[in-house]
This record gives structure tokens, sequence and C-alpha cells, in this order.
């Protein structure tokens, strides 16, 4: 058995690095593959993966000759990965790889096709921060859960774990942010297993490099009813 970690990266110079010590270093009880897709960053991010990669020719790392956003990133370390299992995993520490046992108890289990981490459903450590934040993401949550018809708590985490086979029936097209939703309503409308534990996690502020902002929630929104309205044939590969 064998899991893809799935790194996009764009300007996390301060935390790439260790952000792959610590996902190398993590046991999470099965063989990694070590995927990482560049999307084109300018603040030296770039340029320390170029060395890793020559120091490290068995990992896959991908670099974008333009900026696309996290979920075409995401598209290109889908389509490179190996693994049976496929966990995605952002570049800034926010979320901790030790979590990985977790996500994958029931995959391999054998409950799940497809493992959400959640902030919401306690366990882990857990910043405290952005008061608004917390209440879209709720709100985008319950949204999606309303046009779905599933009871995520935590639709906009990161971590999301996925049989091999799952994201090679989904059909993918959302670019940027609004990836959280597409993935996560595709998922639910393929009837797919998918089962929530919880994760830590240690939030950054703007200041620290925090990216996603107020447009992020309303492309959300406009996804959430998107998805809400698209045929099932634009949804999945043949």
């Amino acid at each position: 058995m064998k899991l893809s970690v799935v790194i996009p990266v764009y300007n996390e110079v301060a935390t790439i690095a260790e952000l792959v010590r610590k996902v190398v270093a993590v046991d999470a009880g099965v063989d990694k593959e070590i995927v990482v897709v560049d999307d084109y960053s300018i603040d030296g991010a770039r340029e320390i993966l170029k060395k890793m990669s020559g120091e490290h020719p068995d990992w896959k790392i991908v670099f974008h000759e333009k900026n696309q956003g996290k979920g075409a990133a995401l598209r290109s370390g889908f389509a490179v990965a190996t693994g049976d299992i496929v966990v995605i995993q952002d570049a800034d520490l926010e979320y901790d790889p030790g979590d990985y046992r977790l996500l994958l108890g029931p995959i391999l289990g054998g409950y799940a096709d497809v493992v959400f981490g959640s902030r919401f459903l306690g366990g882990g450590p857990h910043r405290v921060a952005f008061y608004w934040h917390y209440l879209g993401n709720r709100f985008l949550t319950m949204l999606c859960n309303m046009t779905t018809n599933i009871n995520l708590t935590d639709m906009e985490v990161c971590y999301k774990m996925f049989r091999k086979e799952v994201l090679d029936k989904i059909r993918l097209t959302e670019d940027r942010f609004g990836f959280e939703v597409e993935i996560t309503a595709k998922v639910a409308r393929g009837n797919w297993r998918i089962y929530e534990v919880p994760v830590s996690y240690y939030g950054r502020s703007y200041a620290e490099g925090k990216k996603i902002t107020w447009r992020d929630g309303f492309r959300a929104f406009w996804c959430i009813l998107k998805f809400r309205c698209m045929p099932n044939s634009s949804c999945f590969k043949n």
C-alpha cells in the first residue's frame, strides 16, 4: 500500500523545506510517495524545489511555467501520483502530517473511499483566530451540505484523502480555491463512502503568509450553485 502526498506550492519559501522534512519523517504506517507541484513561485521556493529535485530523483516535483492556482496544481499532482491512496498537503505548516494515520484509518479499515479532516470536531490543537473566516467556512459548509445532502463539518479543510480510483473517475476543472467545493460536490454525487476525522490546525495570520481572502469565499459560493446544477456527464470521466 502506498500513500501519495500531493503538495501544491506557491510562494512558500519560509516553510516548504520544513514541511517536506516533516512529511518524509512521519511514520504513516504505509509507504509514501512525495509529489510537489510548484505553481510558479517567485519568492525563492522554486529554487529550493529545484535543488530538492536534484537531490531526490525519486520524488516527483512538477514546475508550472505560469501561476495557475491551487486547483490546477493539484490536477498536475494527481496526474503523476501513483499511490493507492492520495492525500492533499498544503505547504504552509498549518496542518500536521502526523495526522495521516488518523486519515488513513477509515480507508485501510475498509470503511471509506474518501476521508476529510475536520478542524471543528475537536481532538487536536487548534489555533484561535479569524472569527469571520470561521463563520464564513461554516456557512459555506452548511450550504454545500444542503446542495449535496451530506453532513460535513469542514468542507474547506486542506486534508482530503482519496482512494486513487476515486480521483481517476472525477473530472476536475476548477483552477483556484473553488477546487474545495468542486471535489466535495463531485465526491458526494459519486456516492462514494465519505468519513471525517478530527485534525490539528496551526493557522497562520496574513502577516505570516495566509492567502485565502473574501474573494475566494464568493467564488466558493458560486461554485456551490454551479456544481449543484451540473449534469453527471460533466462531473465524471467515461
